[in-house]
C-alpha cells in the first residue's frame, strides 16, 4: 500500500523505520516544523524529520493538518494514513483522505489514558501495566476501535523516557502487523472496552512534588515526569530539581519535605515513607549525586518545599 505517515518525536522513528524497510510505499511524511533546541535556541528538525531525510523520504513540515496539509496527503493518493505522536488532530476532509482511513499507534491500553501523554499519566497514577494499541483514527480523540494492542509492565525503576523507548520498539512492529493485515484485507477491530481515562500534555505544576504524597506516589511522579518535564522541588527557597529517587533504605521518621542524612544517603520524608533521593540537580548547577548536593548545602535542618 501507498501510506503517509505522521509523526514528529524520537519515540515515533522506530515506527517510520520499520515501515520504511516494509513491503509497503511510504509516499509521504509529515511531521512538525524544526524547533528551537537548547540554550542557544536553534532550529532544529524534529527527530521524524531527520529520520525521514536519512531515508530519502519526501517530508512536509506542518505545524497543523489545515488545507495545504490536506492537498499535499491527498496528491500523494495514499491507501492508508498512519500516525504516531505527530502533535496535531485529524479532521475531516483529511480524515477521509486516505483509501483506509488513518491508524494510530498509541502508547497506552485503550481505553485507559486517551490523550498526549499516556505513559506519564500511567506512571504517575501507579499504573503496573501499560502498553500500545493500534486503533482507527475516528473525530474523537483515541476513541476509535482497537486493531491490535501489546502489554508491557515496566521495571520499578523506569522513567517515562525509558517506558517510551520501549514502547516505541514494540509498538512499531505491532503496528507493521496491522498495516499487513489491512493491506491483506485480515484486519479486524473491535470497540474499546472499559472507562476512559484522560492524559492531557503534562504542565509545570504536574512536575512539581508532592511530599505530602504516600512514597510510592512520590517515586511514580519523578518517574513519569521524567526526563521532561523534569521532577522538582524548593528547599530554602531555591529551586532543585530531582533527576532520580529510589525508595527509602533506613527506618528514618521524618515529616513529609523533611531532608535528612543517614549513612551515604539523603532521605526525604514522604506521607509515609521516606525515600532516597540519587541524583540531583540544583538550579544553575549541573546534576551531581545528592550526597555531594548535601554536602554542600551548608543548612543546620533544611526543609523540601511542598
Amino acid at each position: 500500500m501507498r501510506l503517509v505517515f505522521a509523526g514528529t518525536p524520537e519515540p515515533a522513528v522506530p515506527a517510520l523505520r520499520l515501515l520504511a524497510s516494509s513491503a509497503h510505499d511510504v509516499a509521504l511524511v509529515v511531521t512538525r516544523p524544526n524547533a528551537p533546541l537548547g540554550r542557544k535556541r536553534v532550529l532544529t528538525p524534529s527527530p521524524v524529520a531527520a529520520a525521514a531525510g536519512e531515508l530519502g523520504l519526501e517530508a512536509l513540515k506542518a505545524s497543523r493538518l489545515d488545507d495545504v496539509a490536506t492537498d499535499a496527503v491527498t496528491a500523494a493518493r495514499p491507501d492508508l494514513g498512519v500516525i504516531v505522536a505527530y502533535g496535531g488532530l485529524v479532521r475531516e476532509p483529511l480524515l477521509s483522505a486516505p483509501a483506509h482511513g488513518w491508524i494510530n499507534l498509541h502508547f497506552s491500553l485503550l481505553p485507559r489514558w486517551r490523550g498526549a501523554a499516556p505513559v506519564q499519566h500511567a506512571l504517575i497514577a501507579g499504573d503496573d501495566e501499560t502498553g500500545a494499541s493500534v486503533f482507527r483514527l475516528v473525530p474523537e480523540l483515541d476513541a476509535g476501535d482497537v486493531y491490535a494492542e501489546a502489554r508491557y509492565r515496566p521495571p520499578r525503576s523506569a522513567t517515562a523516557g525509558d517506558v517510551l523507548d520501549a514502547l516505541a520498539h514494540r509498538g512499531a512492529h505491532l503496528l507493521r502487523e496491522v498495516v499487513d493485515a489491512i493491506a491483506q484485507g485480515t484486519a479486524r477491530a473491535v470497540p474499546q472496552r472499559g472507562e476512559p481515562t484522560l492524559a492531557p500534555k503534562l504542565t509545570l505544576d504536574d512536575a512539581r512534588i508532592r511530599w505530602e504524597d504516600p512514597a510510592r506516589a512520590v517515586l511514580g511522579r519523578v518517574r513519569g515526569v521524567t526526563p521532561e518535564p523534569g521532577a522538582f522541588t524548593t528547599i530554602d527557597g531555591a529551586r532543585l530539581k530531582v533527576l532520580s529517587a529510589r525508595e527509602g533504605s533506613w527506618d528514618a521518621a521524618l515529616a513529609p519535605g523533611a531532608v535528612a542524612a543517614v549513612g551515604r544517603d539523603v532521605l526525604v520524608g514522604t506521607g509515609s515513607d521516606p525515600i532516597t533521593l540519587e541524583s540531583v540537580q540544583p538550579a544553575g548547577k549541573s546534576a551531581m549525586p545528592a550526597a555531594d548536593w548535601w554536602r554542600g548545602l551548608r543548612a543546620d535542618e533544611p526543609r523540601v518545599g511542598t
